[in-house]
């Protein structure tokens, strides 16, 4: 969710999600681009983003890990036509401007229009967080996962939102396994090392 993300040492983290996989260079929630996916097989869209996820799964780099991850997010972010893109575009400039009520509104949009979008449930978590509206972003980053379990950025957020609850070993938990897809996620410095991990 919300590059993601959400957080127990507040949004400086999402931001940094955000900043690394594409509203700016090299950041998440990257603009869309012009592609029409739709146009495209479903089926090859889905190899290559596995691949791309084996790939991630075993980058031995840092610089590598980033070139994969923001192929996954161009890949997010570039679905599901260009209706939906420009909404998503739309949303993330008036983000940036820190008007969160009418970026939320935008992609309540893209919800009606599209709801089975992860990334429409991460970027509106994303704004919930922002607004912190917590118990209302973790509804929608829990939406995002049930279309892609393989959020990596929408996990982080997840466990960020629950650990700033309180709950916070079972963030930890769920950003063992945000880790476990994504070895150089940014929010990997959150987890807290056991002495039992450590010996």
């Amino acid at each position: 969710m919300l590059h993601n993300p959400i957080f127990t040492v507040g949004i400086s983290a999402l931001v940094a999600i955000a900043l690394s996989t594409g509203s700016l260079p090299g950041g998440a929630w990257a603009a869309a681009d012009s592609t029409d996916v739709s146009q495209i097989s479903k089926t090859a869209i889905e190899i290559r983003q596995d691949r791309l996820f084996e790939l991630l799964a075993s980058a031995t780099s840092e610089q590598q890990a980033r070139e994969i991850e923001n192929e996954i997010w161009q890949n997010w972010m570039s679905q599901p036509n260009r209706e939906i893109q420009a909404l998503i575009k739309q949303a993330m400039e008036a983000r940036r401007w820190y008007d969160f009520e009418k970026a939320r509104k935008i992609l309540d949009q893209v919800i009606e229009k599209a709801p089975g979008y992860a990334e429409g449930w991460n970027q509106r978590a994303f704004i919930l967080f922002l607004q912190e509206k917590f118990d209302s972003a973790l509804s929608d980053v829990e939406k995002a996962l049930e279309l892609e379990p393989r959020h990596f950025g929408a996990l982080a957020g997840q466990a960020q939102i629950l650990m700033r609850q309180g709950r916070f070993s079972t963030g930890q938990k769920i950003l063992k396994q945000a880790v476990k897809i994504h070895p150089f996620l940014r929010e990997r410095s959150l987890i807290v090392k056991t002495q039992e991990q450590d010996l």
